[in-house]
């Protein structure tokens, strides 16, 4: 048997860590890169090949389906990880299913981090000095705590000390990439706050979570309406009395840019009719989707009812 057999074999099944660890799965080790390591490319979707090394070969399509279409909404929260192999060619380090979805969302191209393997140290100074930017949403900094940790191969207690963070800072921030994806991106877009997701992340149940990601959208909760809700265990339905139908409401989403006078005002109208929340999402070529929000099965229901008239 080869030396390269032996160590392809070697490597099997540890993912990430044999990538970053293993000098010989490195052919641009001793190339000199003008990529900046630990920036965002955005990279031809054709020019990145599958990680060999990545020990998960099956994807469940409707979960795929699920990423694709939450891809084409809020678009790539926490991009891909790839190495430079040369000829304007990539391999992935982490992010298979995301950039599987990606494809199956017919993008042309993603956002990565381009890393050359054994380049630690760089990635590690370039990292940390990105978490002391204060422009920086919770959500882009747990993803630079994740990146310290898996990739750099640090203890929670060594990124303590590097970024002069406490653990339990650390550990919250993390904490909420376990979020629904809706919600993520609305941390990062600034539609709730570090205090309303930390608070979400507590409430356990996906659907429960997301029930009260959209009651904080349309009435403005506090971080302590939200925390009383999650003790209370369950979301009351909306009301067309709890819909804000002022006239500044009404101003407000009629100079919405990305949608002509008509289409606002169908929105608008769908969104009494129905008393709940109806967001129009549009893509850049021109497909989209009508989204109708409820808050628990019983809302739905009667959702449901109103359609069927």
């Amino acid at each position: 048997m080869t030396s390269s057999n032996t160590n392809k074999r070697s490597a099997l099944g540890k993912g990430l860590s044999a990538l970053l660890e293993n000098a010989n799965t490195d052919i641009t080790s001793n190339n000199n890169s003008s990529d900046t390591v630990g920036s965002i490319a955005m990279l031809s979707i054709d020019k990145i090949e599958a990680n060999p090394f990545n020990p998960r070969t099956n994807f469940e399509k409707e979960a795929l389906e699920e990423l694709r279409d939450s891809i084409t909404t809020h678009g790539i929260i926490q991009p891909l990880t790839v190495r430079k192999l040369g000829n304007n060619k990539y391999q992935l380090i982490s992010g298979e299913r995301r950039f599987r979805a990606s494809q199956l969302a017919e993008l042309k191209e993603v956002p990565a981090y381009i890393r050359v393997a054994n380049d630690q140290a760089m990635l590690e100074m370039a990292l940390v000095e990105n978490i002391q930017r204060e422009d920086l949403n919770a959500i882009e900094v747990a993803i630079s705590y994740q990146r310290l940790l898996e990739e750099c191969a640090l203890t929670q207690e060594q990124l303590s000390q590097k970024i002069a963070k406490s653990r339990s800072s650390i550990t919250n921030h993390i904490r909420l990439l376990k979020l629904p994806v809706d919600i993520q991106a609305g941390v990062r877009d600034n539609l709730i706050t570090m205090g309303h997701a930390r608070a979400l992340v507590s409430a356990g149940d996906e659907e429960f979570q997301i029930a009260i990601f959209n009651k904080i959208l349309l009435e403005s909760l506090s971080v302590r309406d939200v925390e009383i809700l999650i003790r209370q265990g369950h979301v009351k339905p909306f009301q067309p009395e709890d819909l804000d139908t002022s006239d500044q409401k009404k101003k407000s989403s009629s100079t919405e840019p990305d949608f002509s006078g008509v289409q606002t005002v169908f929105k608008e109208h769908l969104s009494d009719k129905l008393a709940s929340k109806i967001e129009l999402k549009k893509v850049a070529n021109g497909t989209g989707k009508i989204i109708i929000n409820f808050s628990s099965e019983n809302d739905l229901n009667r959702i449901i009812e109103i359609l069927n008239k």
